[in-house]
């Protein structure tokens, strides 16, 4: 089992900047990599990052490209999404999710085994 708990959500002004972050902990060498999803209201789940924890190959959401960055620091078992000038249209709450065998279809949802609860971001002026 892998748990995966999220933090770092809150309300920002548009333009502004917020760092998630997603402790990973468990069987965690079982991971093949950590995605960050989000989910608007009345939306789909999408994929916004992730990550492989082998060679840290990054992958992005085109509309996210520039503004995001992924991270992990394998000492602490956490992955960051730093995110930059914000959008009204990146309100979502934030999910960050394990994924054990590689399809390489990173963006679809049921690619991933374990799921964290989620965090609340708010871009509003």
């Amino acid at each position: 089992q892998v748990q995966l708990v999220e933090s770092g959500g809150g309300l920002v002004q548009p333009g502004g900047s917020l760092r998630l972050a997603c402790v990973v902990s468990g069987s965690t060498l079982e991971v093949y990599a950590i995605g960050w999803f989000r989910q608007a209201p009345g939306k789909e789940r999408e994929g916004v990052s992730c990550i492989t924890t082998a060679d840290s190959s990054k992958y992005y959401e085109d509309s996210v490209k520039g503004r995001f960055t992924i991270s992990r620091d394998n000492a602490k078992n956490t992955v960051f999404l730093q995110m930059n000038n914000l959008k009204p249209e990146d309100t979502a709450i934030y999910y960050c999710a394990a994924l054990r065998d590689w399809s390489g279809a990173w963006l679809l949802p049921d690619q991933y085994d374990y799921w964290g609860q989620g965090t609340q971001v708010t871009v509003s002026s």
